[in-house]
């Protein structure tokens, strides 16, 4: 097993055991629910904007470990951002599992992040890892749902 693969396994089963922002925000002033029909995944995200800051954010759902552990390292990724820092990583995120923008060559913000470019090794569940921030842009856009058979994959 090669190292990337190794830390991306690892990185998955930590945030799948022991999801980060994992709840409900009582305050939350945006909210959406993603649905991935392929895989069953179903994720509810609430955040707390303000002016153009993303100050909290949270997550739950029933979903596989590689959205729960995607949507996890999401919100630590997001909170305190700009919406517009946010919608950067969103774009990046699915360029990278999709395959569209190479991590080892060209310049993106993803840090931590990166550790999901091995999913576009497996098709099938791109989509898992793709889910959480597809949802987080219909959250932005005041959309209360999102699912991952529209929008770009």
């Amino acid at each position: 097993m090669t190292d990337a693969r190794q830390l991306y396994q690892e990185v998955i089963m930590d945030h799948n055991k022991k999801p980060r922002n994992y709840g409900v925000l009582a305050d939350a002033n945006r909210s959406a629910e993603g649905h991935n029909p392929l895989c069953g995944d179903h994720i509810r995200l609430s955040l707390r904007v303000e002016g153009d800051a993303i100050r909290d954010i949270a997550f739950q759902g029933e979903t596989c470990a590689i959205c729960k552990a995607s949507a996890s390292m999401m919100t630590a990724a997001v909170k305190s951002k700009s919406v517009a820092d946010a919608e950067t990583l969103i774009q990046e995120f699915r360029d990278m599992a999709t395959g569209k923008l190479d991590t080892h060559t060209g310049a993106h913000h993803l840090g931590r992040l990166n550790v999901f470019a091995g999913v576009r090794e497996l098709p099938s569940r791109v989509k898992c890892a793709v889910l959480p921030w597809h949802t987080l842009h219909a959250a932005f856009c005041n959309e209360h749902s999102a699912t991952t058979e529209t929008g770009e994959f």
